[in-house]
């Protein structure tokens, strides 16, 4: 066994932030950090990889692969796997990301380690932190099979700061799969515009029930827009058709860690607990003072959203110069 695998996610040539902060986390782990790049037009994900960090590259550059599709996508890391026998792979958590490690793991017939927000090393164990009911407990994870796949929750480890003088050997790779076995295929993608990816958002903004209507997301939207953050919703505003369900965080929805979490109106149900409370900093707004969000909420404000969140969109102007 040695070095570590980075299978680097991403759409139509742009990586997702939470590839990077995969290479953060292989750092912890010690030993040879190699990056994963399939696809098609990669030269510029590979620089990328070199410049976060990775030590060489494994390229696997065919039309084959220019959009994801498991079976393809499997095929090549398990193969991978077998002939490398790293010590881990890494992803992150993402939907591509989980899909992936869980295939690749049961092909290997290695364990998987999901949703992860720490790392370590013991001896011959690879040990991690997963949150488990509603992030209420944080399990104590190990595993000690060959090759051990690692899914990793999104901004639970650091972006690294980017090197533009790093390079280094790349190794290019035929795909596993002909195209004549792949038994999905690609026809089209539709775009969704307006939303910033509450994934990867830094700020969110999130609306709860008691914003009334579509119309009462406006303040939120508005003070969301003025700190360059995302929009959230709780599931009782977006079953109530105020909002769209890709702005829902919670059990049923997203899972976030931003660096600060906004919740105006929202109670704080577990469900929502559970999508939101490893963020950085909570700021909760809510006229009940007895609403659990107040028991996880770093700061809070006892009053009406629609006072507190114009004139917090009003001072954010002012310090921000907007």
């Amino acid at each position: 066994m040695s070095g570590i695998f980075v299978w680097i996610d991403h759409f139509r040539g742009k990586a997702l932030p939470a590839s990077w902060e995969a290479i953060s986390a292989a750092q912890t782990l010690g030993g040879e950090i190699t990056a994963l790049v399939f696809g098609s037009g990669i030269g510029n994900l590979i620089t990328l990889a070199f410049h976060y960090g990775a030590h060489k590259v494994i390229a696997c550059e065919d039309a084959t692969l220019a959009d994801y599709r498991l079976e393809p996508y499997a095929a090549l890391l398990t193969k991978l796997v077998k002939e490398h026998m790293p010590r881990a792979v890494l992803s992150g958590a993402t939907t591509r990301g989980r899909e992936l490690m869980a295939a690749a793991a049961a092909e290997t017939e290695s364990a998987l380690l999901p949703d992860v927000t720490e790392l370590s090393v013991d001896g011959a164990a690879i040990k991690a932190v997963h949150p488990a009911y509603a992030g209420k407990v944080l399990s104590d994870l190990a595993a000690m099979t060959p090759t051990v796949f690692i899914t990793l929750r999104s901004r639970a480890f650091p972006l690294p700061t980017p090197d533009v003088s790093r390079s280094g050997e790349v190794i290019n790779i035929a795909p596993a799969m002909p195209a004549e076995q792949i038994a999905t295929q690609v026809e089209a993608f539709e775009e969704q515009r307006g939303s910033v990816n509450l994934t990867d958002a830094a700020i969110i903004v999130t609306g709860g029930r008691a914003v009334g209507s579509a119309e009462g997301f406006a303040p939120i939207r508005e003070l969301a827009e003025v700190l360059g953050g995302a929009v959230g919703a709780t599931r009782a505003a977006v079953d109530a058709g105020y909002i769209p369900y890709a702005h829902q965080v919670g059990q049923t929805g997203k899972v976030v860690s931003p660096n600060l979490y906004i919740a105006a109106g929202v109670s704080g149900s577990i469900q929502h607990q559970a999508g939101m409370r490893t963020s950085k900093i909570i700021v909760a707004i809510n006229k009940d003072p007895e609403a659990p969000i107040f028991k996880i909420a770093h700061y809070g404000i006892v009053g009406d959203l629609f006072k507190v969140v114009p004139a917090l969109t009003a001072a954010a102007r002012a310090k921000l110069g907007k």
